[in-house]
């Protein structure tokens, strides 16, 4: 039988299902009388949950990098949250409940109140609290956290799995995974991406334990999914892995070399990251640099504004990584789609053209200038630049040069090292900056076409509105002549412009670029080797 998910990790799988139940569906109400001894225990718990954590998040740092670590201390916070204790301590006290049930309830109330929020990152973190959630339940029921290590290579289902499980699966012995639920920003299907583990989720309920032990063949890449597969379909699969194997080593044969068409033109092939973890795969795929690095990852992840030490060795970090290519560092874009709930924003009709990215930090000057600080710092390791998005008049780009020129007098001031000639750049993410681009480019010293953005304004459609999609034409000419104009005054001025949108990894127009003039394209790690591939094959 066949079934349709979503892959969120390429690759496929042939072999046998091992289906893992959930441990919080299992939890049943007992009633005690002493509620204070009761809370007690739930306390006990917490605290022992908060040192497993800590323990996870070294033995993650070691094996998927400090960033993905990152989440342990998370969830840590979460444990300590005041909220969700109280909430565990009332069920406890007004229904003289056991604490594993009020954990558990706790748990599902907090997991839906997330899930229901428009915000995907917001979402995602629905998984994170019935994670830590278990951890505590399991610790109250005496049992022993699962650690999902088998004898035999196995393909692991269940429902959806929890962050802390995904971080601890040995490579070897896990050839795929699928769920019920899940999202693709996850850091389940992260975790999963980052060890090269295929991935397919939301298959829904059809997914139960009757696949347990059951022949399974997937593909991470398209999410198909066969149940007791047969003879042929297997050989379909096993077909596919060989094709991707033998394009693999194809890929490898463009590693090191420069990105040039065989006429000599050459273009940079730069990476998009968001944590120090990408910019290890950057350097595993051979990008020449990092043309957009999320900085928002930062405060997204942070229940409070992130400071300037905690920014600057996230910095510093990326910057020797890349040994001494170019990294390009995005300010903080928070807004619209992307919220961190203790900016305190205000609720907006049409957030995609409302407060967010470098309207925020000109009004919010001082945590503008405690993330140039920290940029500036970093600049001290390596090859470093800054770039300001959500540009759309001259006005905004002069106002935060001024403040960072106040960032540089405070640095002088102190006798910090920096790089006193790091680049300051501009994302041309609206017609606006497009049209004005000959007068920015007087401004600033590269400049970098976020596609994105660029197209969804361009065009007046919403891009996170998936029933505008036949609407949302990402080859329309007008965006197209934006990109050329952009270039066109980028050059008379003496600038480089590169692109950090999703046509940058476009093969399509991969050429049209290359003609046009664009001197670098910034894509998602796994996309350089084969882009080079297009390029030198032009």
């Amino acid at each position: 039988m066949e079934y349709s998910g979503k892959g969120v990790s390429k690759g496929v799988a042939i072999g046998r299902i091992h289906y893992i139940s959930q441990v919080m569906d299992k939890v049943e109400k007992r009633t005690v009388e002493d509620t204070q001894n009761e809370v007690k225990r739930f306390e006990g718990a917490r605290a022992l949950a908060a040192t497993q954590l800590g323990e996870l998040a070294v033995t993650t740092a070691k094996k998927l990098g400090k960033k993905n670590s990152l989440l342990f201390e998370i969830h840590q916070m979460m444990l300590e949250d005041l909220d969700y204790r109280e909430a565990v301590r009332a069920k406890i006290r007004t229904e003289n409940a056991c604490a594993e049930w009020a954990v558990s309830e706790t748990a599902g109330e907090f997991s839906r109140d997330f899930a229901q929020m428009d915000d995907e990152y917001m979402q995602a973190r629905a998984a994170d609290v019935l994670d830590v959630s278990r951890r505590v339940v399991e610790i109250l029921l005496g049992k022993q956290p699962r650690q999902n290590t088998f004898d035999d290579p196995v393909i692991l289902a269940a429902g959806d799995f929890a962050p802390s499980e995904t971080a601890q699966l040995e490579r070897e012995t896990t050839l795929a995974l699928l769920t019920a639920g899940g999202s693709a920003n996850s850091h389940t299907a992260i975790f999963a991406r980052t060890m090269g583990i295929p991935a397919v989720i939301g298959l829904g309920d059809t997914l139960n334990e009757s696949w347990d032990g059951r022949q399974c063949a997937l593909d991470g890449e398209t999410g198909r999914v066969i149940l007791d597969p047969t003879e042929a379909e297997i050989e379909a699969i096993r077909q596919k892995q060989r094709q991707q194997e033998a394009y693999k080593q194809e890929l490898e044969k463009y590693r090191g070399r420069e990105s040039k068409t065989r006429q000599g033109k050459g273009i940079k092939l730069f990476a998009n990251i968001g944590n120090v973890q990408d910019a290890d795969l950057a350097m595993t795929n051979d990008a020449e640099g990092v043309g957009l690095f999320r900085s928002e990852f930062l405060y997204l992840e942070s229940k409070d504004y992130p400071s300037e030490d905690t920014q600057f060795e996230a910095y510093k970090a990326v910057a020797q990584v890349m040994q001494n290519r170019l990294v390009i560092i995005r300010t903080l874009d928070i807004g619209a789609d992307k919220q961190a709930a203790y900016f305190n924003l205000p609720a907006e009709e049409n957030p995609a053209m409302g407060l967010r990215a470098l309207r925020i930090c000109l009004q919010r000057p001082e945590v503008f200038k405690t993330q140039l600080r920290a940029i500036y710092r970093a600049s001290a390791f390596g090859r470093v630049a800054v770039m300001l998005p959500m540009v759309t008049s001259l006005w905004e780009v002069r106002r935060a040069k001024e403040l960072a020129a106040e960032v540089r007098e405070q640095l002088d001031g102190q006798g910090v090292a920096y790089d006193r000639a790091m680049p300051v750049g501009i994302m041309v993410e609206t017609p606006a900056a497009a049209v004005i681009s000959d007068l920015l480019a007087k401004e600033v010293d590269f400049f970098s076409i976020g596609t994105n953005d660029l197209t969804q304004y361009t065009l007046a459609v919403d891009r996170q509105n998936q029933s505008l999609d036949a609407f949302c034409d990402t080859h329309h000419e007008a965006v197209l002549r934006l990109i050329q104009t952009t270039v066109n005054n980028a050059h008379a001025a003496g600038i480089w412009c590169g692109i950090c949108g999703e046509l940058g990894a476009d093969e399509e127009l991969t050429a049209r670029f290359i003609e046009m003039g664009v001197d670098e394209l910034s894509v998602t790690p796994p996309a350089v080797l084969p882009l080079r591939k297009r390029v030198c094959e032009l």
